[in-house]
């Protein structure tokens, strides 16, 4: 049996005033389509630059991961806040610690 990874992660822009919350199955991949959408207006986190990351989840199933995305999203600025820094207290950009 082939076993599956799905993250859950926040961005943010520089400035640390919008945050993007997604799901993805390559953490990687999605990083990198966030960075080449910076100042694009099709996209939200293109819109807003929201290409740095703050947080991130690992799951193994796709549901659980939609749930917690969904249920992140549903949350305060505050709470959201709150979650970041229980990984990332001085909210600094990960993506160095996924990225090889």
């Amino acid at each position: 049996m082939r076993y599956h990874q799905y993250y859950v992660y926040l961005v943010t822009n520089p400035k640390r005033t919008t945050l993007y919350i997604g799901v993805t199955n390559d953490l990687v991949r999605r990083l990198e389509e966030h960075v080449a959408n910076e100042g694009k207006p099709h996209t939200f986190a293109g819109r807003y630059f929201c290409s740095q990351l703050m947080y991130w989840e690992l799951f193994g199933n796709i549901n659980q991961a939609i749930a917690r995305e969904k249920e992140i999203k549903g949350w305060r600025r505050e709470k959201k806040d709150a979650l970041i820094a229980t990984l990332n207290p001085d909210w600094r950009d990960l993506t160095s610690e996924v990225t090889p």
